[in-house]
C-alpha cells in the first residue's frame, strides 16, 4: 500500500480524497495556486506546496510542476480528482514514466474513450448499443450535409475530442445545418484543439442514465448500478439520484450488463462511468465514457455503502476488487444537489466573494461534501461550487423530503447561491413524479412565481448590518482599560441565534 499520495486537484474533491487517504493511514500532499493559498484542502493535507499563479494553465494544468512536487515529497502515487488533468492521457503516461502510480485508468483507455468516434467504434464491436450516426468524424461541411440527409433530422452535432456540451448543437432544420456545423467546429477547435465533428440522430426527450463501473488489473469488472442525471442545465448536471426513477428492473439489468461489456472492451482499470441516453421506450444508447471519478459519485456511495475513493486507491495499488457482483446491492434512495455560488435570478451568473456566514445541514442521512468554510473567499478563477449536498432515504419520497429539510437548514451569507432554485425544483410536480428528461429545465422555469423567503431576507439584512458594524468596531482602537459591552446589533444577533463570522 502507498505511504504518501499527491492530489493533483483542488476544492471539494481534494478534500474528499484527503479524507479517504487519512482513513487508510496514507499521508496526503496538496498542491495549490495563488488563489488557493487559504483553501480548505491546503489546510487539511499533511503537506501543501505552491505550484503557480491562479490561472489553471499556469498551475493545476502544468503537470511538470505537479511531478516536481511528487518527487520532492516522496509521493508514490497521484490522484487526479475530476476535471483538470484527470482525463489527460499524456499526464497519465507522464506519471507512470516518472515511476509513480496513477490512480486512474491507463493512457490507452483514456485516449480511446476520449475520442468519441473511436469510442463508438469500440462499442459497436463490443455489442453495446449506440445512437445511429456517422462512423467517422466529418470535417468538410458539404460531406457533413450529405451525411445529415442520410441520418435525418433532428440530429445532434458533437465534438469528437471532448464533452461537457462544448461543440454540441441540435439541428432541426436542414437549412440551418451548415451554420450550426461550422459553429460547432469553431467551438470544438477552441475547446479541445480538435475541430472534428460527428453526427448522431437526435433522441427525443431522452433520459441521461449512467452506470458506475470499476475494474482492476486482475481482469475483474463490476458495475455499481446506475444514476439518473437527466436534470441538466446547459448540458451540465444539476441534480443526480440513484436509483433511476424511470427504468424498470429489466432495463436496469440490461444497461448494467452493457456497461460491463463497454468497460471490458477497453481493458480498463479503476473507476469509470458509462453514460447512456434512454428513450421513452427504455431503449438505451451509449453516449460516452468518463474515465475518472464523477462529481456525483456520492449518491452511489450512499446507496451501496462503498467508499469509491478508497476502492480507487486499493485498485491502483494492485489489489483486486474486494467483492463479487452479487455482493453489492442498492439500498434505499440518494439524491445530490450541487450547491453553487451563483445567482439564479441573473441567469446563474457566478457569485464569487467572501462567505460571511455558513451553516451547513446535518442529521440522519445527510452528507455535505464541501471545500469551503466560513470566512473563505470563493475565487473568480475556478468553478464556484460550495458543496455537494447528498441525502439518503429508504425510498425516493423520503430522500426528497430529507433534502428539502436539509436545504432549509443551509445558510450562506455573503454570496448568492442556488439553494432557492433547488428548493423550487424539488417542489415541482413533474420532478416529484419523475416525469422529466434532459430538456426539462429548458422548458420549465421552476423559479416562476417563487418569491424570496421573508425570513431569509430579514436575516440577510440584519447580518449585513452586523458585519458592517463588526468591521467598524475592529477598525477602531479599543478604549484602554474599559470592558467591552455588546452592542444592540450583537444582542439582536444573539437572540436570533446568529453567531460566528466575527459577529
Amino acid at each position: 500500500m502507498f505511504k504518501k499520495v499527491l492530489i493533483a486537484n483542488r476544492g471539494e474533491i481534494a478534500v474528499r480524497v484527503i479524507r479517504s487517504l487519512r482513513e487508510l493511514g496514507i499521508a496526503s500532499v496538496a498542491v495549490y495556486s495563488d488563489a488557493d493559498a487559504d483553501a480548505l484542502h491546503v489546510r487539511m493535507a499533511d503537506e501543501a506546496y505552491h505550484i503557480g499563479p491562479a490561472p489553471s494553465n499556469e498551475s493545476y494544468l502544468v503537470w511538470e510542476k505537479i511531478l516536481d512536487v511528487a518527487r520532492q515529497t516522496g509521493a508514490e502515487a497521484i490522484h487526479p480528482g475530476y476535471g483538470f488533468l484527470s482525463e489527460n492521457a499524456q499526464f497519465s503516461r507522464a506519471v507512470r514514466d516518472a515511476g509513480l502510480a496513477f490512480i486512474g485508468p491507463p493512457e490507452e483507455a483514456i485516449t480511446t474513450m476520449g475520442d468519441k468516434v473511436a469510442a463508438r467504434a469500440k462499442m459497436i464491436a463490443a455489442g453495446v448499443p449506440v445512437v445511429p450516426g456517422t462512423e467517422e468524424p466529418v470535417s468538410d461541411a458539404a460531406e457533413a450535409e450529405e451525411q445529415a440527409q442520410r441520418i435525418g433530422f433532428p440530429l445532434m452535432l458533437k465534438a469528437a475530442a471532448g464533452g461537457g456540451g462544448k461543440g454540441m448543437r441540435r439541428v432541426d432544420d436542414p437549412a440551418a445545418f451548415r451554420k450550426a456545423f461550422e459553429g460547432a467546429q469553431r467551438e470544438a477547435q477552441n475547446a479541445f484543439g480538435d475541430g472534428r465533428i460527428y453526427l448522431e440522430r437526435f433522441v427525443s426527450n431522452p433520459r441521461h442514465i449512467e452506470v458506475q463501473v470499476f475494474a482492476d488489473r486482475h481482469g475483474n469488472v463490476r458495475h455499481i448500478f446506475e444514476r439518473e442525471c437527466s436534470i441538466q442545465r446547459r448540458h451540465q448536471k444539476v441534480i443526480e439520484e440513484s436509483p433511476s426513477p424511470f427504468i424498470s428492473q429489466e432495463t436496469r439489468e440490461k444497461i448494467c450488463e452493457a456497461a460491463v461489456l463497454a468497460t471490458r472492451a477497453v481493458d480498463y482499470e479503476g473507476a469509470g462511468t458509462i453514460e447512456f441516453l434512454c428513450d421513452a421506450e427504455q431503449n438505451f444508447y451509449f453516449l460516452e465514457m468518463n474515465t475518472r471519478l464523477q462529481v456525483e459519485h456520492p449518491v452511489t456511495e450512499m446507496v451501496t455503502g462503498l467508499d469509491l475513493v478508497r476502492l480507487q486507491v486499493l485498485v491502483a495499488a494492485g489489489e483486486p476488487i474486494p467483492f463479487e457482483q452479487d455482493q453489492i446491492h442498492q439500498n434505499g434512495w440518494a439524491i445530490e444537489a450541487r450547491i453553487y455560488a451563483e445567482d439564479p435570478e441573473k441567469n446563474f451568473m457566478p457569485s464569487p466573494g467572501k462567505i460571511e456566514v455558513l451553516t451547513t445541514p446535518s442529521g440522519p442521512g445527510v452528507r455535505d461534501d464541501s471545500g469551503v468554510y466560513q470566512g473563505y473567499t470563493i475565487p473568480m478563477t475556478y468553478d464556484p461550487m460550495i458543496s455537494k449536498l447528498v441525502c439518503w432515504g429508504p425510498d425516493r419520497e423520503a430522500a426528497i423530503e430529507r433534502m428539502e429539510r436539509a436545504l432549509m437548514e443551509y445558510r450562506v451569507l455573503g454570496v448568492k447561491t442556488n439553494i432557492r432554485f433547488h428548493q423550487a425544483l424539488l417542489k415541482h410536480p413533474d420532478f416529484r413524479s419523475g416525469n422529466f428528461d434532459t430538456g426539462f429545465l429548458e422548458r420549465v422555469d421552476v423559479m416562476a412565481g417563487v418569491e424570496a423567503d421573508p425570513e431569509e431576507v430579514r436575516i440577510a439584512e440584519i447580518a449585513a448590518a452586523l458585519i458592517t458594524h463588526a468591521r467598524r468596531e475592529q477598525a477602531a482602537p479599543a478604549a484602554a482599560g474599559q470592558p467591552h459591552e455588546a452592542s444592540e446589533w450583537k444582542r439582536a444577533a444573539r437572540r436570533m441565534g446568529l453567531r460566528g463570522g466575527g459577529l
